[in-house]
């Protein structure tokens, strides 16, 4: 999963994404302080004991 946040004066704004590609489009579309990271989640693996 791909979040990006952006800050302005007034809020804090979060888009989630699935895939990269349609993160970065819509990263470069954006205007202001922002930030793309990937979220990952470890527990999401199947645990083999």
């Amino acid at each position: 999963m791909w979040v990006i946040t952006v800050y302005s004066e007034s809020s804090i704004r979060m888009f989630e994404f699935d895939n990269k590609e349609e993160a970065t489009a819509t990263y470069k579309s954006i205007e202001g302080c922002k930030f793309l990271s990937e979220v990952i989640y470890y527990n999401d693996f199947d645990v083999v004991e």
